[in-house]
């Protein structure tokens, strides 16, 4: 969910109608066999009323990481070994058993040690994070904890390195669970995840948030209030199962939302969850009526008698496919974080922004681009997802997907014409160029960026580096790939645009990423030079291992170990004068090895620290 700090969070986009505006108008009768409500708490019956009518689904569903995204700690089969020392900087968390708990603890010189004993572990499908109770504290407040446990590597790092945040000073304990962690990891209503798009302008943000505040108006799909005492009367319930205090009862439905939100945000604790980690209703909305009467489907559209739909001009062919797009954009819809920037040249501040270039906005972005498939296509939400099969995908089977729509490439000379590339090689295949690699994933590879678009578009372009063309084709100048994608696509980029974004059309589109770009786009072109065996390039890639963002750095150091021959020898817990320290060293070492090597560029200073001269790396 979008952080309640994002300045998207205070944006009237006239999704919703507010009391004083709305002439009631009682919505349309459901049809036989269609639920009529999914959304209010007492819609909601857990996960396990399921499981009787679908056992299997059940049963897989339960050990699937995505039910387990949040577990308590005592009876969780945990992967992260607590016989050891983390140390960040010149603190350390010691990670240990006793008495059948797990604990951290929290050291740094000339400060109180501080322990904490760890009640629940987040996530299990590329990471474990963990929250706890402080010894002596609160018991009933939980803190989220300063490590997490990366399967990738087999290895912890700083809790929150996953996402944009600028590097931390030193080790202690985050916000608190309640606060922040619930409502994306857990089972809740859907309703409290609405109400910030029925506030108004200027509303307090919390955790809950739709995804529509964040897409150009074409895009959006919100059901709009219909019936604005029909709303306040679900407030009214809302508010008494939380022990709130009720506003005037003449008071606007603004002032009831608004009065929901402040109750949510300081009470909304574990007890009020429908269930813990994401249970059947985070996804197929609450299934009381189903439960009643099987024969009244689930729905993935949100559902009240005060909502009506809305009006939408999509193929009703693909309704099904939106739906469950929309619904997996519950939680996989975040921008992240304070970094300003997204894809397409644009702010996080923008209305609309553009897209995620880190994990967990595939959804949103899928909403934001051309097509629409369903996630479940290739990703099974009731089980793992295989490594096997997403091997699969990455063939003629991914493309399979793909010519359900557009049957018109099915045959080779068909696909060869439209993508000017050899068929039965990898630009052949539909996700090479329309969900290319770009983007930072959980497991430090690049993922699929899932705006479905094309690399030719003057928004790529003109606004992000590196030109998509260069995730494949590495050793191309920027003019060499513009004029290709002129001369096949038949568009004319502004050269003034290109040039002030590599500063010299004839650089390699890589290169002058590496030199001049944003941070995210620095990471993904590090990484990708590691292939290439540009020695000359080292200076540059170095400079990124000390990017103020410390999960650009990762991508960095991957790249380097390829170029100089792995594994990395750089310990990325240090400060940054430690890490330039044994990145000249290695690169030093490296050199030494291969007396072939072109000269390596001078890193550019950092603040407090002296240039890096390329006699300094050989």
């Amino acid at each position: 969910m979008i952080p309640s700090r994002s300045p998207l969070r205070s944006a009237w986009l006239g999704m919703v109608l507010i009391a004083g505006c709305i002439r009631p108008a009682p919505p349309p009768a459901p049809r036989e066999g269609t639920v009529k409500s999914n959304i209010t708490r007492a819609d909601y019956v857990g996960s396990a009323a399921c499981a009787s009518c679908h056992p299997a689904e059940y049963a897989a569903y339960m050990s699937a990481p995505m039910h387990n995204m949040t577990r308590r700690a005592d009876t969780a089969r945990i992967l992260a070994p607590f016989d050891r020392a983390f140390r960040f900087k010149d603190g350390s968390v010691t990670l240990e058993m006793r008495e059948g708990h797990r604990w951290m603890r929290i050291g740094a010189p000339g400060k109180p040690e501080r322990v904490y004993r760890v009640t629940k572990v987040i996530g299990g499908h590329h990471r474990e994070d963990f929250a706890g109770v402080e010894a002596g504290g609160d018991s009933l407040t939980e803190q989220i904890l300063p490590v997490s446990y990366v399967y990738a590597t087999g290895a912890f790092r700083y809790k929150g390195y996953s996402v944009m945040v600028p590097e931390r000073p030193g080790l202690k304990a985050g916000p608190e669970w309640r606060a922040t962690c619930i409502f994306c990891h857990n089972t809740v209503p859907y309703l409290s995840t609405a109400l910030g798009a029925w506030a108004g302008p200027g509303a307090n943000g919390y955790q809950g948030q739709i995804v529509d505040l964040s897409l150009p108006p074409g895009k959006r799909g919100a059901p709009v209030v219909s019936d604005s005492a029909g709303l306040s009367a679900a407030l009214e319930s809302e508010l008494q199962y939380l022990h709130a205090a009720l506003p005037q009862p003449s008071a606007p439905t603004s002032a009831w939302v608004r009065k929901t939100i402040a109750a949510t945000r300081d009470h909304f604790g574990e007890g009020d969850l429908v269930e813990l980690g994401i249970g059947c209703e985070s996804c197929h909305g609450g299934c009381a009526e189903h439960i009643r009467d099987p024969a009244v489907r689930p729905s993935f559209a949100p559902v009240a008698p005060f909502l009506r739909p809305p009006p939408s001009g999509l193929d009703p062919s693909k309704a099904h496919d939106e739906q469950v797009i929309r619904a997996c954009a519950r939680c996989h819809q975040v921008l992240y974080s304070g970094y300003p920037w997204t894809w397409e040249g644009k702010r996080r501040s923008d209305l609309p922004a553009g897209g995620a270039h880190i994990n967990s906005g595939e959804a949103r972005d899928m909403l934001l681009g051309n097509c629409r498939i369903a996630c479940n296509a290739c990703h099974d939400p009731h089980s793992h997802d295989r490594d096997g099969e997403f091997a699969r995908l990455e063939g003629p089977a991914g493309n399979a997907i793909c010519l359900k729509c557009h049957g018109a490439f099915r045959e080779p000379a068909a696909l060869r014409a439209h993508s000017h590339h050899d068929p039965q090689g990898p630009g052949g295949l539909c996700m090479n160029c329309h969900m290319p690699r770009k983007n930072m994933s959980l497991d430090l590879r690049l993922s699929r960026y899932h705006r479905i678009g094309s690399p030719d578009e003057p928004a790529k372009v003109e606004g992000d580096r590196p030109l998509e063309c260069a995730l494949c084709h590495g050793d191309r100048s920027v003019a060499a790939l513009v004029d290709t994608l002129e001369a096949w696509w038949g568009h004319r980029y502004d050269r003034e645009r290109l040039r002030g974004l590599y500063g010299d059309l004839d650089a390699n589109a890589l290169e002058a990423t590496l030199r001049l770009g944003k941070p995210h786009e620095q990471a993904v072109a590090a990484y990708l030079a590691g292939t290439l065996g540009r020695k000359d390039w080292a200076g540059d890639m170095a400079q990124v291992l000390t990017d103020p963002r410390p999960l650009v750095r990762y991508y960095a150091d991957q790249g380097l170990a390829r170029l100089l021959g792995g594994p990395s020898p750089v310990d990325l817990n240090q400060d940054t004068a430690a890490i330039r320290a044994q990145a000249l060293a290695w690169m030093t070492r490296a050199a030494g090895r291969d007396t072939s090597a072109a000269p390596a560029r001078a890193l550019p200073p950092a603040p407090g620290l002296p240039r890096m001269l390329p006699s300094e790396l050989h």
